[in-house]
Order: C-alpha cells, then sequence, then structure tokens
C-alpha cells in the first residue's frame, strides 16, 4: 500500500457537542475531501469510545466532561464524516484513550509509503495517534493537514502542530 489516510475521532461529540468547538465545525468539509481523495489507497478511521464510568477514570477526573459513550448520538462519526468513508469502505476503529497501539500496530504492518492524518483534537488524539505512529515507523513521511484538524483552543492546535513538526511529521 502506498497512501494512508487516518481520520482521528471526527465524531459528533468533538464537533457540535460536549467538547465541540466552531474551528472543529470547519472541519468536517476538509475532512471529508481527505477522504474521498482518489490518492489515498486506503483510509482508516478512529472512534474515542467511552462507557458510563468515564468519570471515575484518570481521563474522566482530569477532563470531566463526559463524551463519546458508546452508542450514544455524541459517539457517532458526524454524518457526513460518515458517509464519505463508508463509500471509500474505510476501516473504523474504537480506542478506549488518546493514542491507539492497535492502530499503530495495524499500520505497521501495512508498511504504507505515506501516512497523512486529520481529526480531532489536534492537541490530543491527533498528536498522540502521530507520534505513535513516528514511533511505529520511524522511516515513513507522515504529514498531518492542519485544516483538517481542530484543537481544544486555537493556540493548542498551533502548539500540537509545532510539537508534531519538531518530532518530523510534516504539517501542510
Amino acid at each position: 500500500m502506498k497512501n494512508l489516510l487516518i481520520v482521528v475521532d471526527m465524531q459528533n461529540d468533538f464537533i457540535d457537542q460536549a467538547l465541540g468547538t466552531e474551528e472543529a465545525v470547519k472541519t468536517v468539509p476538509e475532512v471529508v475531501g481527505l477522504i474521498l481523495d482518489p490518492a489515498f489507497d486506503q483510509v482508516i478511521a478512529t472512534k474515542d469510545t467511552h462507557h458510563e464510568d468515564y468519570l471515575q477514570t484518570l481521563e474522566g477526573k482530569m477532563l470531566p466532561v463526559t463524551h463519546c459513550v458508546e452508542n450514544t448520538e455524541g459517539w457517532q462519526i458526524n454524518p457526513d464524516v460518515e458517509a464519505a468513508l463508508e463509500k471509500r469502505s474505510a476501516l473504523v476503529i474504537t480506542k478506549g484513550t488518546f493514542g491507539s497501539e492497535r492502530l499503530a500496530s495495524m499500520v505497521k504492518e501495512m508498511k504504507p509509503e505515506k501516512i497523512t492524518l486529520c481529526g480531532l483534537c489536534t492537541d490530543i488524539c491527533v498528536i498522540s495517534n502521530g507520534l505513535l505512529l513516528r514511533a511505529a515507523l520511524p522511516d515513513t513521511p507522515i504529514e498531518a493537514v492542519s485544516a483538517a484538524c481542530a484543537g481544544t483552543t486555537k493556540e493548542n492546535h498551533e502548539a500540537a502542530l509545532a510539537v508534531m513538526r519538531s518530532c518530523q511529521i510534516d504539517i501542510r
């Protein structure tokens, strides 16, 4: 496989519900455009997945906003993004925390020539998965598409892009 797109957590709770932002809403058409781009040989999407006990977890204690509880509306992928993922027969995997070791392991086995990242939130899950992928595939070019990502704040988005850039993840 040559070119892999990874779409991180484009779920309702991160776009326009519990943790949504105006910037996140603006990423939807950008992400859909990437998903539908035939330059990508394969598309993988992640879904942040929590349960009713979320507030009792370490993450829940540090970020006490219930979100992405499995089988809720907030947990669902945005409808426009979901439709694009279905058109591309994308693989969708759940993850219980910021970064997915399963994703990194799967991608390592795929041996892509290039990886492109997009999604939410730049400063939490996008950067976490980007750094896991960088560690798993040290010689594979990885890029993040700034306009197809949004952070918890504009400042955190820019800071995450700067950190990814310093870890040899290209930003476009």
